[in-house]
């Protein structure tokens, strides 16, 4: 198995289209290597040149006597396949390739690839891109690329390590980082993932002793189980993967014949899929570089509860208020311990956050007895102070910090955050004294929560779900499915759905109907129409055998008239039901991470709210309940504003079976919706059923 260490750190390379010109594509790498002092074998290969940056150069790959470890590929696409395969016979462990012209392009650059993919896979040469910028480790002072970031801030080791696809981007990263002040130890782009992907360089990256946190970044993933698999490797190494995906598209040619696949789209299944295997998501390259600073101290908070100290009124609400958006609690000073900051400070508010107000500046000492008294007794799992310009006084700076230490004394496995405006020499006499220093308070705040979402996963045992596949395989009937099809498939995989008849004719119609005091809505029955309103397929309140007859011709006349291709299998008569909230709950197949439910507000509410929860089928019941809490409009669920709370266990049992459902079936079903599942106190039922068979 490949090791980060044998891609990164290798005892030579080869550099074939090496360039005398330090500024082109061939002759930067060479050059960093050289000034930085390489320690390995480096051999240029260029067949018009005898010396290339003043070292020897060769012919070919054939024409170096010694072992090759890493090829270094800058010539053009045409070229590139026969470079590969004389690296095979040297026996090289891994190919960069810097050339572009591949699936990028299309045509010809496709079965290039192709070429380059089958050499990889059949000789275990392990290629890096085509079309990409290269890696890097600062420790050994490898720099097989073209970035010219190096040319401006030469790497520093350090703990954190990058992945990503785009050259570009991740030379911005790791700029920012290293103005940041942040030690980077691997670098490594991906570009066209011949064959090593993003998600396999977090998994090495994960498995590296040296690293203990990982910025990635990514377009797509083309294998989902590979990509998760690294994810939870970093989780149970509690290492930190801050992940930025962009990209937002609907998946799937049917998302405009069922809400299921429209709602799911690809960013949201991303978005659960990154949350459950423990990834951060961020937005943006602040919050990105944000929370790779604060990992630096390697402390996550195992609970939310936050406490605030501010110096500012204002501060204090805007932190607040920053919690709030963030999911964070900020609970209250027990009361006795409000009372003893009182004493401390009479004019200071004590609720939380702890407004200490200007008095702070005439008495520093208190700076350790109201930190003790907010982590002592006010439980909290870390602290956050807003001293603004204050701590970047010459006066008070070193002040505040001694006292700041003196506070943190016996609380060494808590975290402090600073968020404080200071020159830079002092803000790294706060950073030497292990003290994080953020400027922006609300930027403290959001990296606080990414801490505490870590800790939250780290330390969260995650049973895994046994699932026996053979138990839930159903019979599909090998024919196109209209409702009624879908109907009775679900019920027999135990989902909750209305009972209905078929009706082919008026005679079924006569001997079907009885004489009570119900009302029946009749639709269409008819695989080749999805949306039965449109067509005028739908008829509801039906009261008597009259009317169920005019509704059966005004049906036909309808569908006749509206779509006059369409197969009809006869109507579907079913009791009408009401009273409920209307859901949706539905599952499909998205391209890259299999099973997926979802559920969430259902009717005429599912494509205006989009409140939507997912997850990776199959799931627990644990899960399942999850699923309903983390919906906006969770607490209509569990009883708001007097109501009483709905039949949870009934619901959770649904996304359970349908989750198996979709797991056991995914290679013969498609999408899966039920919309509306009326979700109400006493039951739980679909009155419509949809299954996009493959």
């Amino acid at each position: 198995m490949t090791t980060l260490q044998e891609i990164m750190s290798p005892k030579s390379i080869a550099i074939v289209g090496a360039s005398d010109n330090k500024a082109r594509i061939g002759g930067r790498p060479l050059a960093h290597m050289i000034e930085q002092k390489f320690s390995g074998g480096i051999f240029p290969i260029n067949p018009n040149r005898d010396t290339v940056q003043g070292i020897k150069a060769y012919s070919s790959l054939l024409d170096v006597k010694e072992d090759l470890d890493f090829i270094l590929v800058a010539v053009p696409s045409q070229i590139v396949v026969s470079v590969l395969e004389q690296a095979v016979q040297k026996k090289a462990k891994t190919a960069l390739i810097f050339s572009s012209g591949f699936s990028e392009i299309g045509g010809q650059g496709e079965i290039y690839q192709n070429q380059i993919k089958k050499i990889s896979k059949d000789s275990g040469l392990r290629v890096i891109g085509p079309n990409c910028l290269g890696l890097f480790n600062s420790a050994t002072n490898f720099y097989p690329t073209f970035t010219s970031t190096i040319d401006r801030a030469t790497p520093k080791p350090g703990g954190i390590s990058i992945a990503s696809q785009s050259g570009a981007y991740g030379s911005h990263i790791y700029m920012v980082a290293h103005q940041r002040g942040l030690g980077i130890r691997y670098w490594m782009t991906t570009g066209n993932e011949v064959d090593l992907s993003v998600g396999e360089t977090i998994q090495l990256m994960a498995e590296d002793p040296d690293v203990h946190s990982i910025m990635a970044y990514a377009e797509s993933v083309k294998d989902g189980k590979q990509f998760t698999k690294a994810l939870d490797t970093a989780r149970s190494e509690k290492k930190p993967v801050i992940f930025m995906k962009v990209g937002r598209s609907e998946v799937g040619a049917a998302a405009a014949n069922s809400h299921t696949a429209s709602l799911a789209g690809e960013d949201a299944v991303y978005d659960e899929v990154l949350r459950a295997h423990g990834a951060y998501r961020v937005r943006s390259t602040e919050e990105m570089l944000d929370v790779a600073y604060a990992t630096k101290p390697r402390i996550f908070p195992a609970g939310k509860n936050l406490g605030l100290v501010t110096i500012s009124g204002g501060g204090g609400v805007l932190m607040a208020d920053a919690a709030f958006d963030e999911g964070l609690t900020v609970g209250p000073m027990p009361q006795d311990a409000q009372d003893k900051l009182k004493e401390l400070v009479p004019f200071a508010s004590p609720m939380n956050p702890v407004d200490v107000t200007a008095q702070f500046f005439n008495d520093l000492s208190i700076v350790p007895k109201f930190t003790d008294l907010m982590l002592s007794r006010g439980g909290y799992d870390a602290l956050i102070g807003f001293w603004t310009s204050v701590a970047g006084s010459p006066l008070l700076s070193k002040p505040l910090l001694t006292s700041l230490k003196q506070a943190m004394t016996g609380y060494e496995d808590k975290l402090f955050i600073n968020s404080m405006v200071a020159p830079e020499e002092i803000v790294k006499t706060y950073e030497n004294e292990g003290f994080l220093c953020i400027e922006d308070p609300t930027r403290a705040v959001v990296a606080m929560s990414a801490l505490m979402f870590f800790g939250e996963k780290f330390n969260f045992n995650e049973i895994k779900q046994v699932f026996k596949k053979d138990n839930y395989v159903i019979t599909i009937p090998k024919k196109e499915l209209n409702e009624m099809d879908c109907s009775e498939i679900l019920r027999n995989a135990n989902l909750p759905i209305v009972k209905s008849s078929r009706i082919k004719n008026l005679d079924d119609l006569s001997s079907f109907y009885e004489n009570d005091n119900n009302k029946y809505v009749m639709k269409i029955l008819s695989s080749d129409i999805q949306h039965k309103t449109d067509v005028g397929g739908v008829v509801l309140n039906i009261e008597n055998i009259k009317q169920a007859k005019d509704a059966f011709k005004k049906i036909h006349i309808n569908v006749k008239e509206k779509a006059p291709n369409a197969s009809i299998d006869g109507v579907m008569i079913s009791p009408m039901i009401k009273g409920g909230i209307e859901c949706i709950l539905g599952a499909k197949i998205d391209p890259v991470f299999g099973p997926i439910v979802m559920f969430g507000l259902g009717g005429i509410y599912t494509e205006v709210m989009k409140d939507i929860s997912f997850a990776e089928a199959p799931i627990s019941s644990k899960k399942a309940e999850k699923m309903i809490s983390s919906l906006k409009s969770k607490d209509i669920f569990f009883g708001a504003r007097g109501q009483p709370p709905v039949d949870i266990k009934s619901l959770i049992e649904a996304i359970v079976n349908l989750s198996n459902l979709i797991a056991a079936n995914f290679d013969r079903i498609d999408q899966v919706e039920m919309n509306p599942i009326l979700v109400s106190e006493n039951r739980v039922i679909a009155l419509d059923a949809l299954i996009v068979t493959k």
